[in-house]
């Protein structure tokens, strides 16, 4: 059922109007049905957010407050001027904040980033983003927690757009990803990392940053290029992810 849902609001995505509180509720009728007593609806309890091992991130915004927020929020996003890239991942992450149903607000969170990223350009329809958050879900609620304890989502947006990045470096094809890159360039890269991995058996993200001196999002892109050439393979480190050397 669930399954069912989601592929038949996905193929009606370029149906839906992105600022629409109606088609808000609407795709939330299709994705939750028989699945959930409100689906279609606006809560009417006080929720908690939890994580998937059920630790509580958050408490979600009082009921009587969600109809006015959502419908804000979904105003602020149609008229910010800031680029879509950046302000899909604000409503993504604020939409989370304000919980606004009683289940299945991941779920709509990111089907609503993809629709708002694919009225912007129609190729957002067809990345998997959902499925590489499907993958990174820990981080996922771990940007959302590290968002809120300090109180701005900038930790948030970050990991979104390497979700985004990762989800459009899946589609292109090697002979072009490799070509972007100067081979002296990558070859310096991979030898610094390769130094390290002498030393220690796993790599983070965060490790990637310090060594090259490079945003996350980049840190990211330069792990999945090893990755899918075959010298690193994504491991679980606890609750986080690492790469360590094949």
């Amino acid at each position: 059922m669930e399954v069912k849902n989601a592929y038949e609001i996905y193929d009606h995505l370029n149906e839906l109007n992105p600022y629409s509180v109606e088609d808000l509720l609407l795709a939330h009728h299709v994705m939750m049905r028989g699945l959930v007593q409100e689906d279609g609806v606006f809560r009417s309890k006080p929720v908690g957010v939890v994580d998937s091992h059920g630790n509580v991130l958050h408490f979600g915004t009082l009921p009587q407050y969600v109809p006015p927020l959502v419908e804000e929020l979904l105003k602020w996003t149609e008229d910010s001027p800031l680029p879509m890239l950046i302000k899909s991942c604000v409503f993504h992450y604020e939409f989370e904040v304000i919980h606004p149903f009683a289940d299945g607000n991941g779920r709509i969170g990111r089907l609503w980033h993809t629709l708002l990223l694919s009225r912007w350009n129609p190729l957002f329809a067809w990345l998997p983003v959902e499925s590489i958050v499907h993958d990174h879900q820990q981080e996922y609620y771990e940007a959302i927690n590290t968002s809120n304890a300090q109180g701005e989502g900038t930790a948030f947006i970050e990991f979104m757009l390497s979700v985004i990045e990762e989800a459009l470096l899946s589609v292109i094809p090697e002979n072009f990803e490799k070509s972007m890159m100067p081979t002296s360039g990558k070859e310096n890269r991979w030898n610094i990392l390769e130094k390290y991995l002498k030393k220690e058996k796993i790599i983070h993200n965060s490790d990637v940053q310090q060594l090259l001196e490079v945003s996350s999002a980049t840190a990211n892109r330069i792990l999945v290029s090893f990755v899918k050439e075959g010298k690193l393979e994504r491991v679980r480190d606890g609750r986080y992810w690492a790469y360590q050397k094949l």
